[in-house]
């Protein structure tokens, strides 16, 4: 099996023991990316704003995995309220336009007290 640790600058470092994402032979799978600036470190305010964030993340993975926001067939999201579903959903729907399998979950708290994380699964 041929796998790869995918690494950019271009999506924030881990903050843990893992990686941004791997290449598992034709399948790109990425951790779950929340809203940090990957240049300056920076959370946005708003869910609109840390969902965009959060999908530029996962596109920076997946470009560097040689694959792209067309190409994923599956996507985890995880909101802090899911009273903000409606909003979220405006902004992931200009990223993932191919409408990917998906699920989406509120959880009790994300790293960093962010609003939403996204993960994804893709094909090179």
């Amino acid at each position: 099996m041929d796998l790869t640790v995918i690494s950019t600058p271009n999506a924030p470092g881990a903050i843990g023991p893992y990686s941004q994402g791997y290449t598992c032979g034709d399948l790109v799978i990425t951790s779950g990316q929340i809203p940090v600036d990957p240049a300056t470190g920076a959370i946005p305010s708003g869910i609109a704003a840390q969902a965009e964030q959060s999908c530029k993340n996962v596109g920076a993975i997946l470009a560097a995995a040689g694959s792209g926001y067309e190409k994923v067939v599956k996507t985890t999201c995880f909101l802090a309220d899911m009273g903000d579903f409606a909003a979220f959903n405006e902004v992931y729907a200009k990223f993932f336009t191919s409408k990917p399998a998906r699920s989406c979950v509120a959880v009790k708290d994300l790293p960093k007290g962010v609003l939403c994380e996204i993960e994804a699964i893709a094909v090179k």
